[in-house]
């Protein structure tokens, strides 16, 4: 390989390396997470003769569940609407997370595959 083209490997590899310390530090950047959805949800009452019977504008509501899957399982927990934005907030940090991850990830495979393209050639020199 020339020396210039190994220039130019080492700095590709440089800029994956900087590119992934910068993710790293977004990781110090999450605050708490939870998998999960918080629904707000208006309800039927089941009463004959009330209004929600008819009209889904008067339903009762909202009402706030935070689901999730655990072992297989769908939880369904309910919460008061003012604890509703702490877990929106916590479910989306969780996405931020799994984002994260899956740029790290899909960096990374990148890198390696550069870095195995670059023993190779170098076992060949």
């Amino acid at each position: 390989m020339s020396e210039h083209r190994g220039l130019q490997q080492t700095a590709i590899l440089d800029r994956y390396a900087q590119r992934f310390r910068e993710l790293k530090r977004e990781f110090q950047r999450l605050e708490y997470f939870c998998k999960g959805t918080v629904l707000k949800r208006m309800m039927k009452c089941g009463k004959a003769h009330c209004a929600c019977r008819h009209d889904p504008a008067k339903r009762h509501g909202p009402y706030f569940e935070w689901t999730y899957k655990t072992k297989g399982k769908t939880v369904n927990v309910k919460l008061t609407p003012k604890t509703a934005p702490l877990y929106r907030a916590a479910s989306q940090q969780y996405r931020k997370l799994k984002s994260l991850l899956n740029r790290l990830e899909r960096l990374s495979q990148t890198a390696l595959r550069h870095q195995a393209k670059l023993a190779q050639s170098a076992r060949r020199d």
